[in-house]
């Protein structure tokens, strides 16, 4: 057995331990920022569905996939939505080019019989279980949330999460019919300059951040 990373034609790793280089670990992880200013320009439909097609092979339990998008682009529904954003908040969604509700679907067991077949008859359990669906649909949607930023950051577009909201009052917004559970508010779009005016925080090292037994 080996540790060494593996390396592939035509791909440069300068760090050991990365399968990826430098412009790729850059654009992901460690220049890219959380936005609050965006540019005017569009952010399509197709970009939108194109980074879900890709992040939603990141594993969940199960293969659950119970992340949900709402995408909020007329001003009619920009306003619904601002109304139930915190004061910091409300006119960060009202400028953004496009913001992403993200909600995760405690009806995902339904879907079971397509996503895991081999667990077809789990969905009959979870079916009277709506306590542990909302857990295993909060804590598997949370997980996709990661994936979608860093999807979002692949194809160029920078991302603004936040958490600053009414998540009941949006819930009964917008999917009273559904039954969705929103997480949180993502602005999305082209970064306006440095996206940010606040320096950029300190990470704590793997010395830190880890344990080993």
């Amino acid at each position: 057995m080996t540790t060494d990373t593996p390396v592939r034609d035509g791909l440069d790793f300068p760090l050991p331990g990365l399968a990826i280089g430098d412009d790729v670990a850059d654009l992901l992880f460690r220049e890219a920022r959380s936005a609050a200013a965006f540019t005017s320009a569009d952010v399509s439909d197709e970009q939108l569905a194109a980074v879900y097609d890709l992040v939603k092979w990141g594993p969940t339990a199960l293969n659950t996939v119970p992340l949900r998008l709402l995408v909020v682009r007329t001003p009619e529904a920009r306003q619904r939505l601002a109304a139930h954003m915190s004061d910091g908040n409300r006119d960060r969604v009202l400028a953004a080019p496009v913001t992403l509700v993200v909600a995760a679907d405690t009806g995902f067991h339904r879907h079971l019989p397509t996503l895991a077949p081999h667990m077809t008859a789990f969905a009959d359990v979870l079916e009277g279980q709506p306590e542990q669906r909302d857990s295993m649909a909060r804590t598997n949607a949370l997980i996709q949330v990661g994936y979608l930023v860093i999807g979002l950051r692949a194809a160029g577009l920078a991302a603004g999460p936040m958490g600053g909201m009414e998540a009941q009052a949006i819930d009964d917004e917008f999917f009273a019919e559904n039954g969705w559970k929103s997480l949180m508010v993502i602005n999305v779009g082209h970064v306006e300059g440095e996206g940010t005016h606040r320096p950029r925080g300190e990470r704590l090292s793997y010395a830190q951040a880890s344990l080993t037994v």
